[in-house]
């Protein structure tokens, strides 16, 4: 009888365990499909603005453009989006549903910086290019402040961006 009480605690013991493995590895798939995804390290294209290196996702589709950063809780410091768009054109940014402080860089095919605004989250405030861009680049709110980043500077590494080239 001693024999089979210990098999059988052993065997809870070892449920148990199979248990806790399974809510924690099923913890972690929720956690995963749940959480706004950021952009894979593969995802991210390198560019340069002076002596800052910026990792960017390209969203180059209106429906990539329209969703952009929305419902993101958090963007990595020197981490963007910029936005391609098929030709120039004036440009509008609202934040309606995005959840952190932006500042946007409206960008001519060349790179050069032509005007730069600050957004609030979730304002329906419109922020317009100055006039016809190809890009627009968004950081963390202040990032280009921060940086010492004025109209006329340059982004550096638009040439390795495939839809970018002609």
């Amino acid at each position: 009888m001693a024999f089979l009480q210990h098999r059988v605690r052993r065997y809870l013991r070892q449920g148990s365990f199979r248990l806790k493995r399974r809510r924690t590895g099923l913890a972690c798939l929720i956690g995963l499909f749940c959480t706004p995804a950021l952009a894979e390290e593969g995802d991210l294209h390198k560019l340069r603005l002076g002596e800052h290196s910026i990792a960017v996702e390209v969203v180059e589709t209106a429906q990539a453009r329209q969703q952009g950063l929305m419902y993101r809780e958090y963007l990595p410091d020197n981490q963007g989006m910029l936005f391609v768009f098929e030709a120039p054109k004036t440009v509008c940014f609202w934040m309606k549903d995005t959840l952190i402080p932006l500042s946007v860089a409206f960008l001519t095919d060349d790179g050069r910086i032509v005007g730069i605004a600050d957004m609030q989250p979730k304002s329906e405030t419109l922020h317009c290019s100055p006039r016809a861009v190809r890009l627009a680049l968004e950081m963390n709110q202040g990032w280009f402040e921060r940086n010492n980043t004025q109209p006329n500077d340059r982004v550096e590494g638009l040439d390795a961006i495939r839809t970018l080239r002609p």
